[in-house]
C-alpha cells in the first residue's frame, strides 16, 4: 500500500508555465525522518509557504510567521541542512548584505510500503533544478 501527499497549485497552469522538474528519491531513513519531521512542524511549513514566491531574511520571516528571532533562525536551520530552503545573499545600495532565503522544492510525495519504510520523492521547483542536484 502505498499513501501519497503532495500540494496543489492556487491554479491551473498555463502551458507557458509548465517546466521539466527533477525530482530526488530518498530512501535512507535517517534523512526521510530528518525531511518529515520539518514538513510535520507547523512553524516550519509557515516558513515554507512565505518563501514561495520570494526570498526573506530570517528577520523578514520572524515578522511573517509571527515568531521569535532566535526560533526562526533554528527553524531556518533545520530548513537548510535537509535542503528544502536555499541561503543567498541579498545585496542592497547601503551595504548591508543579509543572507535570504528561499523555497527549492515543489513537493515532496511520501510513499510507505509494508516491507521497505518510507521513501520520499521530492520534485525541485523549475528554477531550483541545480540545487536539488547539488544536495546529492
Amino acid at each position: 500500500m502505498s499513501t501519497a501527499i503532495t500540494t496543489v497549485p492556487d491554479h491551473e497552469p498555463r502551458d507557458a508555465e509548465i517546466e521539466p522538474r527533477d525530482t530526488e528519491t530518498i530512501t535512507s531513513p535517517e534523512a526521510v525522518q530528518s525531511l518529515m519531521d520539518v514538513l510535520t512542524d507547523p512553524d516550519c511549513r509557515a516558513m515554507l509557504a512565505a518563501t514561495s514566491d520570494e526570498a526573506h531574511t530570517t528577520r523578514e520571516l520572524s515578522e511573517k510567521v509571527g515568531l521569535p528571532l532566535s526560533t526562526t533562525y533554528r527553524k531556518v536551520d533545520r530548513l537548510t541542512d535537509v535542503g528544502v530552503l536555499a541561503e543567498q545573499t541579498r545585496f542592497d545600495s547601503e551595504g548591508s548584505h543579509p543572507s535570504e532565503y528561499r523555497r527549492v522544492v515543489e513537493g515532496v510525495v511520501v510513499s510507505v510500503a509494508p516491507d521497505d519504510g518510507a521513501t520520499l520523492t521530492v520534485t525541485s521547483r523549475p528554477e531550483e533544478a541545480s540545487v536539488l542536484a547539488s544536495r546529492q
